[in-house]
């Protein structure tokens, strides 16, 4: 373990110059431009002193940060020129939405029409343009249908602006009770009660007192809803707020929900509503009445989330035959997910019935997931893993590497102007066909870009499985710091494949990702921990910023999984839940269920996100083991911290088909083969 003065450089200053130099090398002007951004942003850009720039791709942004400083003193001209000299790139777009919500500051209605594009997705904006429409008389027919589908699309409140676009629609006589009454009941299912009122103004007043009666039962139970009009209305509204009151005191809910339910005629759904959110928030803590709570649930009520809770409750009372039972009750497409085939199979073995067993572990062992892993151990059988290698030539990837939007997104974010890379790459992506699309992730980890291979490959659009794009293993699964990685997993006796799995779950290799809670950098450390674990090392600590360096930060994250896995017996299911959740759920979950088998401990975590980070971090920690050394620990052994344990093999079955016109290895590549990024 180190001690004493670290050779590293731990202040955020010493990490500057090995930034400034990659910049340097990818673009001598890079720097330039950061400093003239800088400069602009500041209201000190002087275009003459930066004239060499003129030409560079990312000259639009320099400007953008100059006309944004200023926009409320902005001439229209400027605006105007800029918007037409670089109309459909991601600047001008990113500048169109300013400056329509400026134009509309100073109601400079026809301004903002003229630089209104439909393409715009703000709901404030969008009422905006409605609003200009308006005020220059051009509130047709068209016009006040398009405002009536903006209501009846909201279960939420809308932004202020909007107001006036209902009230003038009502004015019209568009906005009639019907209407009113739909957005009422379609913010009462959304638990807001605040848009129930608005939208019951207008109506008459018996019907508006109703309304508001309404709402307020969502905010607080009472009993005048006994005396409710009996409509199916009613009922929905007072099945509505309990299921509210059920969340938060689920007791209470399934005390009261008898009254409401006789007086206001309840359907089966409606009071299928209530207990299910009764059941939910207290399976979700394990309390002792979770069983009863969900068998009184109506089947019908049933959905994908409350079977899996019900096999969980079961299992934390390691009530086999009931666990499944639960997951015999579940559909056919959540059955065959490889999880609850793993856990089918192992209650079936658990139970008796070892063939079936025997056939569910087969069928899950198929899955290259955290499951099927599991699965394969069980039958003491290879890892199944059938990479994708496609055959891009040079000069598609060349063509792909020039093209001006990526470039521009690549600099961008050489530059650490996150967001706009972002809107840079999204813009080029929605050109892009699908072979584009996976050379512009090769592109962008090239340049240190990593987290593209995540939010780029594995579905389409519409949240659809791309299967083929989720065997491109070595894009999804970058491996980068591996000296690093190494030595400091060596000198904590780690795993490296862990830490590298950590780094993939926590940043995918972003040096510079930074959370909502402060934590920083590729193991996102939050600063005291850092500073405390710097302290036990003996090292000096640099401060927060010293984070974002990778060698400090694999360095201090390296040894707070050793402090962590020490911690917790050597177990690493444990310390992963620990680095997710923190100290105080996992004493809470060690407690409750204790000597109980890792697979099942871990599937009855009640966080679902720390119960999926721990699943994910093992799933990655065996791929990443694939990537290092070719073969991987059995994933049994890695959960129980046993590195001397038995190694596996990957394999790819047969029945695996290549994706057309590409032939996939006969066997995954060896640790020499995959491509690494520096």
């Amino acid at each position: 373990m180190m001690s004493g003065t670290s050779s590293l450089h731990w202040s955020g200053q010493a990490q500057a110059s090995p930034v400034a130099a990659a910049i340097v090398r990818a673009d001598p002007q890079l720097l330039r431009v950061q400093a003239a951004i800088e400069a602009a942003e500041r209201g000190d850009f002087d275009a003459g002193q930066y004239a060499d720039l003129a030409r560079h791709p990312l000259y639009a942004w320099i400007e953008y940060a100059y006309l944004r400083r200023d926009i409320e003193s902005l001439r229209i001209e400027q605006a105007q020129s800029f918007l037409a000299r670089y109309d459909g790139q991601p600047a001008a777009e990113a500048f169109r939405e300013l400056w329509v919500a400026q134009a509309s500051r100073r109601e400079d209605w026809a301004g903002l029409l003229a630089a209104w594009k439909p393409s715009i997705a703000n709901t404030g904006l969008r009422c905006a343009e409605l609003q200009a429409r308006r005020a220059l008389g051009r509130d047709d027919a068209q016009w006040a249908g398009e405002v009536q589908a903006l209501w009846r699309g909201a279960d939420k409140a809308l932004p202020p602006n909007c107001d006036a676009l209902f009230d003038a629609l009502a004015a019209k006589g568009a906005l009639d009770a019907p209407l009113r009454w739909e957005r009422i009941d379609k913010a009462a299912a959304a638990g807001e009660p605040a848009t129930m009122r608005s939208a019951a103004r207008g109506l008459p007043a018996d019907d508006a007192a109703l309304a508001n009666d309404y709402a307020a039962f969502l905010e607080a139970i009472h009993t005048r809803a006994l005396n409710w009009p009996k409509t199916e209305r009613s009922a929905h509204m007072a099945s509505y707020g309990l299921a509210r009151l059920a969340r938060s005191v689920p007791l209470a809910a399934e005390a009261q929900l008898p009254q409401y339910a006789q007086a206001l005629n309840f359907s089966e759904a409606d009071r299928g509503r209530v207990l299910y959110q009764v059941a939910l928030w207290t399976v979700a803590s394990y309390e002792p009445e979770s069983a009863r709570r969900l068998e009184a649930v109506p089947a019908s009520a049933y959905d994908e989330r409350l079977h899996e809770w019900r096999a969980r409750e079961a299992m934390a009372r390691s009530d086999w035959p009931a666990a499944l039972a639960a997951i015999r009750r579940m559909g056919d497409k959540q059955r065959g997910d490889s999880r609850w085939q793993y856990f089918e199979a192992r209650l079936a073995e658990l139970t008796g019935d070892k063939a079936t067993a025997q056939r569910l572990y087969r069928e899950a062992a198929n899955k290259p997931e955290f499951h099927g892993f599991l699965a394969a151990d069980r039958i003491n059988a290879s890892y199944t893993l059938c990479p994708w290698l496609p055959m891009d030539t040079e000069a598609q990837r060349q063509a792909v590497a020039r093209d001006p939007g990526l470039v521009r997104a690549v600099a961008l974010y050489r530059i650490d102007r996150r967001g706009w890379a972002t809107r840079e790459w999204d813009a080029a992506l929605r050109r892009f066909d699908d072979t584009q699309r996976r050379l512009a992730v090769e592109v962008a980890q090239s340049h240190g870009w990593f987290d593209r291979a995540v939010f780029a490959l594995g579905k389409t659009p519409a949240g659809e499985a791309r299967t083929d794009e989720l065997r491109l293993y070595t894009l999804r699964f970058p491996l980068h710091h591996d000296a690093t990685i190494r030595r400091e997993a060596r000198t904590n006796r780690l795993d490296p494949a862990w830490v590298a799995g950590e780094i993939r779950a926590e940043s995918v290799f972003d040096p510079r990702a930074r959370s909502g809670a402060n934590a920083m950098g590729l193991m996102q450390i939050l600063p005291g921990t850092g500073a405390t674990v710097a302290r036990t090392l003996g090292l000096d600590w640099g401060g927060a910023e010293s984070l974002y360096d990778p060698d400090t930060n694999i360095v201090l994250g390296s040894a707070y999984l050793r402090q962590l896995l020490d911690k917790y017996g050597g177990q690493p299911y444990q310390a992963i839940a620990g680095y997710n959740a923190g100290p105080a759920p996992l004493s809470r979950w060690q407690s409750q269920r204790p000597g109980m088998d890792p697979d099942f401990w871990i599937e009855t975590i009640s966080y679902k996100e720390t119960r999926d980070y721990v699943a994910r971090v093992l799933a990655f920690s065996v791929l990443y083991d694939w990537r290092l050394n070719g073969d991987a620990l059995a994933l049994g052994e890695r959960m129980r911290g046993r590195l001397d344990g038995p190694r596996r093999k990957f394999v790819c079955p047969l029945a695996v088909a290549p994706p057309p016109s590409v032939a996939p290895p006969a066997t995954p590549p060896t640790p020499a083969q995959p491509k690494r990024r520096r």
